[in-house]
């Protein structure tokens, strides 16, 4: 996630925003759930890997808006 993205921008941002920094990890934690799951480390059912997913693809959506008013607000200063 924001593999595009400076990532001294990221960390600052992490640093700044608590919720943005948990969410952050959580997401993390997420991806390396779903994808051990995925290949077959992590053994789950199928309704828990679909919520996992989409627990990941809220948070994403959430991390994103949060990106971008984060940028917003950089650009009026």
């Amino acid at each position: 996630m924001f593999e595009d993205q400076q990532r001294d921008a990221v960390e600052a941002l992490k640093k700044a925003d608590a919720e943005f920094r948990r969410l952050y990890q959580r997401h993390t934690e997420l991806n390396s759930k779903v994808d051990n799951a995925e290949i077959g480390v992590l053994p789950v059912d199928d309704m828990t890997l679909g919520s996992m997913k989409r627990e990941k693809l809220h948070i994403k959506e959430r991390l994103q808006r949060m990106w971008d008013d984060y940028h917003a607000r950089q650009q009026i200063h």
